[in-house]
């Protein structure tokens, strides 16, 4: 099957679900990968531009992405309160994010899918 008769895929990166198509960009959680390194996603879900699904041990397929650059996220302020007391505490983080542009989503033989991992 060519590229372009896939439709999208949910893939699992870091814990966390992510639907994707050839061409999109998602920001993920850190990836321990260089920028400008391949990586190969594990797909869940893939749907084809015919309608057909494939799940769970049923998908054969390879999802290609490429890590374009890792940064830090927003900011965000954590503030603790206790009423009735002098007690406060403020706190905050940045989480490390990655970016990753998803390149292909090729469908394979189920032959090619057990050798291959």
């Amino acid at each position: 099957m060519k590229k372009s008769d896939i439709a999208f895929a949910v893939v699992r990166v870091g814990g966390k679900q992510y639907k994707v198509a050839p061409g999109d960009e998602i920001v993920v959680d850190r990836v321990a990968a260089a920028e400008g390194k391949q990586l190969t996603l594990e797909p869940l879900a893939v749907l084809d531009a015919g309608g057909k699904l494939q799940t769970g041990e049923a998908v054969h397929a390879r999802v290609k992405a490429k890590v374009t650059d890792h940064f830090l996220g927003e900011k965000i302020d954590v503030f603790t309160y206790r009423p009735k007391t002098t007690f406060r505490k403020t706190r905050g983080h940045r989480s490390r994010l990655s970016r990753l542009a998803i390149e292909s989503i090729d469908l394979l033989a189920s032959k090619e899918k057990k050798s291959g991992s």
